[in-house]
């Protein structure tokens, strides 16, 4: 497992959206992006602090060692368990000693019993001190193991950063270069692009190839060299959320690429921001696993943009939202949209939000949730969802209901049916 893939896993089973995650962290959700996809490597002080947010160690981010045991504090008394245990071996000892003896003889065995008890409880309390001490002892190891761990890992990133400066600066083909986005076309749904780019060293008869990679697809511009044997254009490719563009030098047929640069989330900052305030987590099938309907059954989409107020977000036609329960990504039923006059700050207001106007039944092996499937009036359409519920079978025909964030970075909606 990567690094990206560490970091992906704990923040889904945290909960947390790629968003979310970098509010925490002061950081973009791009970044967040790029290092769940293993475009680059977190900083050493945010890994420190992605081990404080996952509760797991920097070195089990890295992949470098499993979790460490919890630490258990050293009181100088014996725990619960140990006097527990202490217990066991007096009462077994005392109930291996012969039939009572004459009263002064009954006094004697008394007083050995009690000096036997105290002698053993004494070893064992020597040993679990040492044991205590030994616990304490592979704890403090395990730290500087760690701190170690960390501090080489931090020179080893700063030295292969300044050596892939070295790099680029080395090999870098380009004079002088530029690529900057110039529009977005929702309804072709491109993107379009301005490039340029002034070879370090030019020779007679070169050609450039710009390319632009969107998705699994790669869009081509062939330019013939201009003033200042500057090569200019645009480039217009499919709008997707990782777009990399790159010119290709061509002299005497031998090709050489230059990486130009990347831009993310282009397709989905064409959305609204939209924010699932579910409740479906709370609710708890009954014996036979039946979802009833509650007046609680129900979700209120808000835009990102403006969390302040109690409003539903609902968009103008011919855009359309459409809230529904999917069962692995597959939808079980649409909700019902409900308007309602409320007062907010004073002033009449309305409400929106879509109920669940039928029960039910959960099916054991599936995973369920609430999603929101917005088109724009251009007809492109994006997922939003909510952590949900993961169903198990239990004992004597029972499920086992487990509240989990699923599906909550599956945004495409080929990936849904619906």
């Amino acid at each position: 497992m990567t690094i990206g893939q560490r970091i992906a896993q704990k923040r889904k089973e945290s909960g947390l959206s790629q968003e979310g995650l970098g509010e925490q962290l002061g950081v973009s959700r791009q970044a967040i992006y790029k290092w769940e996809s293993d475009a680059c490597l977190p900083e050493i002080d945010k890994l420190i602090t992605l081990s404080k947010i996952f509760s797991v160690s920097v070195g089990w981010l890295l992949g470098v060692e499993e979790d460490a045991p919890p630490q258990r504090e050293n009181s100088g008394e014996l725990t619960e368990t140990q006097l527990q245990m202490v217990r066991e071996i007096v009462d077994g000892y005392l109930a291996a000693q012969p039939a009572p003896a004459p009263p002064k003889r009954r006094r004697l065995v008394r007083l050995c019993t009690a000096a036997a008890a105290a002698a053993l409880l004494a070893a064992l309390f020597s040993l679990f001190s040492k044991l205590d001490q030994v616990n304490r002892d592979f704890n403090g190891l395990y730290l500087s193991v760690n701190n170690i761990s960390r501090n080489v890992n931090s020179q080893i990133g700063s030295i292969t950063s300044r050596v892939e400066d070295i790099l680029k600066s080395q090999n870098d083909l380009t004079a002088d270069w530029s690529a900057q986005l110039v529009s977005t076309d929702l309804r072709a749904n491109t993107a379009t692009f301005d490039v340029r780019v002034v070879p370090r060293t030019y020779v007679e008869g070169m050609t450039a190839l710009f390319q632009a990679v969107s998705g699994e697809g790669t869009v081509e511009l062939p330019v013939e060299p201009g003033a200042g044997h500057a090569f200019a254009g645009q480039i217009t490719c499919p709008l997707t959320d990782s777009i990399s563009l790159t010119v290709v030098l061509v002299t005497d047929g031998k090709r050489e690429t230059q990486w130009l640069d990347d831009f993310d989330w282009l397709y989905t900052s064409t959305f609204p921001d939209l924010d699932l305030d579910s409740w479906l987590w709370s609710e708890k099938p009954d014996a036979a696993g039946v979802l009833p309907v509650k007046e609680s059954s129900g979700v209120t989409v808000r835009s990102i943009e403006d969390r302040s107020g109690p409003l539903g977000f609902r968009p103008d036609p011919p855009a359309r939202l459409q809230v529904g329960l999917f069962r692995d990504r597959e939808l079980v039923v649409w909700y019902e949209e409900q308007e309602r006059n409320i007062n907010y700050n004073g002033a009449p207001a309305k409400e929106y939000t879509w109920v669940r106007t039928q029960d039910v039944t959960l099916e054991p092996g599936c995973t369920y949730c609430e999603a929101a499937v917005y088109t724009d009036e251009f007809g492109r359409q994006r997922v939003y969802s909510t952590p949900g519920l993961s169903v198990t079978s239990g004992g004597g025909g029972t499920l086992n209901v487990e509240h989990q964030a699923v599906y909550v970075d599956e945004a495409d909606p080929a990936q849904w049916k619906f």
